[in-house]
């Protein structure tokens, strides 16, 4: 398909001949009527020692357009205004649509490409709560994205399974197994051990030291440790694919922090022989604070590990392993200090400068509850399972009022309450923080999952409507010269670049407001022309456009992890 921006750069290189990459420079302006594109000539002043307008004035003239991919040319301020041809744009996407179907807007720029994404990682004994949720959504989001253009892509879940906190359910359930019965509700009883003895904890000091040992037993391989630790890893993961299941995520491998356990000696004595391992209070630190990175701590004065020589352990892992050229930890901004200090220490860890420059934290906003923020010491988390329950059930009585009668409602109550939480954790930029409130997750009026999935629905009962779905080479392209029609075939046209920015931003909020925009766009151009119409031709046009339509806002929202029901 035409690429009519990189046209445009190549049109304004023939009359600048300057050695500088243009294409950063092309704007969509805020307005159809200022044109398709736009070049701001502002930053070519100094360079050029001329006003923007006048340096906008002779680029114009000197513009070659004979080709009729760009219709016109104009100057406004400092602007550079392109007016793209609409027959040539309307033929290239309905066509490459109509090619591609559920491949269009893919890539192969990743070939060749190994990406590691990090992401869900919940914590062991522990519930899967709704700020779990965010990070399992925004990491599996990434995972299609990247793979649907081309890269080699690798999901991690990196549990939470060691550390002191196993130590304190180690205490817990030897002082009070015999009052749970781990055969039920698992994760409420081992949530109600956990905040027992964090509270014993804060109120005896002997009781913390006594945690603290047991999880250095467990290190030492001490029988009943490791044997009552194993029991909850089990427990525990059959809870959470119970999650996974309903969000349809998956994962490539899963591996606690205790895998990595075996090998953090060897990074201690990689760390050790470049001589940036100092002794403190009987602790072993690395001093980072001439990078203004603070402390970091690998090893306690008990001699246990701790998580950041396991992080540590877990990058030469991956990066001796796959030979990443990105890792991505999604994991919320809290972090940030800390994902700094490791990535500063791996670089002593004769790891590649490849696999060292893939390096990226995701970071993202916490989700808190409107009365503040969830702890699980405290016992203040609202479940996944639970949330995502209570939206299916609440979907499922707004469909039995307004359409008892539907088929497969069961079903498609859980698509739509799925989808409607999917959505609310992926359409804000991902660094601002989620306060949970359920009218705002269910509010299925406006900027919602469910409207996106409405206007796929209705495209759907369009085409029911026709005996035939036309092709492309049956389409009389004239017939879709409406404003509507040209401004819904303009954002398809964008549907490849705005997956290209999501990958080069991790941001899946790009992704959203771009099906919001469809999914607004087509509703206008179905509200203002009539699609089935006694001139067949004029049919065709639109019932094709819905058909392409249907294809993007489906492809879309799968990538997001959100599934289209079939009614609504």
């Amino acid at each position: 398909m035409l690429n009519f921006k990189q046209i445009i750069v190549e049109k304004i290189s023939k009359v600048l001949n300057l050695d500088e990459n243009l294409e950063q420079y092309i704007e969509v302006p805020p307005n159809k009527e200022m044109g398709d594109f736009a070049f701001p000539c502002f930053w070519l002043a100094k360079v050029l020692r001329k006003s923007p307008v006048m340096i906008a004035n002779e680029i114009k003239e000197k513009i070659d357009i004979s080709d009729n991919n760009i219709t016109e040319i104009n100057v406004q301020g400092g602007y550079l205004n392109f007016f793209i041809n609409k027959d040539i744009l309307t033929r290239e996407v309905l066509k490459e649509i109509g090619d591609k179907k559920e491949k269009y807007g893919s890539s192969d720029i990743g070939n060749g490409k190994k990406i590691i994404i990090e992401y869900s990682s919940p914590n062991i004994a522990k519930p899967f709560h709704i700020g779990h949720l965010r990070n399992t959504l925004i990491g599996a989001a990434l995972y299609k994205i990247y793979k649907f253009l081309g890269y080699d892509v690798t999901g991690i879940n990196h549990l939470g399974d060691y550390g002191t906190q196993f130590g304190k359910m180690i205490e817990g359930y030897k002082r009070w197994e015999k009052e749970y019965n781990l055969e039920n509700n698992v994760i409420d009883q081992l949530t109600d051990i956990y905040v027992r003895i964090n509270n014993l904890c804060k109120e005896d000091e002997s009781v913390l030291e006594i945690c603290r040992d047991n999880f250095k037993k467990l290190e030492n391989g001490d029988k009943y440790c490791v044997q009552l630790w194993n029991k909850l890893k089990e427990l525990s993961l059959n809870e959470f694919q119970r999650i996974y299941d309903l969000l349809g995520v998956e994962f490539d491998s899963v591996k606690g922090e205790s895998f990595y356990s075996d090998k953090t000696d060897a990074i201690v004595d990689i760390l050790e022989s470049k001589g940036i391992v100092k002794e403190s209070e009987g602790a072993e630190i690395i001093d980072l604070e001439d990078k203004g990175l603070g402390v970091c701590i690998v090893k306690k004065a008990n001699g246990s590990s701790i998580y950041a020589i396991r992080d540590l352990a877990t990058l030469k892992y991956r990066a001796d392993t796959y030979d990443f050229d990105k890792c991505l930890y999604v994991v919320a901004y809290e972090q940030d200090a800390y994902f700094r200090q490791i990535f500063e220490i791996g670089k002593y860890l004769d790891i590649s400068e490849k696999c060292m420059s893939g390096l990226k934290h995701i970071s993202y906003g916490m989700t808190r509850l409107s009365t503040g923020k969830m702890s699980t010491r405290e016992g203040t988390i609202v479940k996944a399972d639970e949330l995502l329950r209570e939206a299916i059930d609440r979907v499922d009585k707004i469909i039995e009022e307004k359409n008892p009668e539907m088929e497969n409602r069961k079903e498609e109550a859980k698509k739509i309450g799925i989808g409607a939480v999917v959505f609310n954790n992926l359409c804000t930029t991902l660094i601002k923080d989620q306060v949970f409130d359920w009218n705002t997750i269910l509010n299925f009026n406006g900027e919602t999952g469910p409207y996106i999935q409405y206007i796929y629905v209705r495209t759907r009962s369009v085409l029911e409507k026709v005996n035939k779905i036309p092709v492309y080479d049956e389409i009389d392209i004239t017939k879709l010269n409406d404003k509507e029609s040209l401004n819904v075939i303009e954002i398809l046209y964008g549907f490849g670049d705005t997956i290209m920015s999501v990958s080069e931003k991790n941001e899946t909020s790009i992704l959203v407001r771009y099906l919001l925009d469809l999914a607004k766009a087509y509703s206008n151009f179905y509200n203002e022309n009539k699609i089935i119409t006694e001139d067949e031709e004029l049919t065709k046009a639109r019932v094709y456009l819905t058909y392409v339509t249907s294809i993007v806002l489906k492809t879309g929202a799968g990538l997001l992890g959100i599934e289209m029901p079939n009614k609504m």
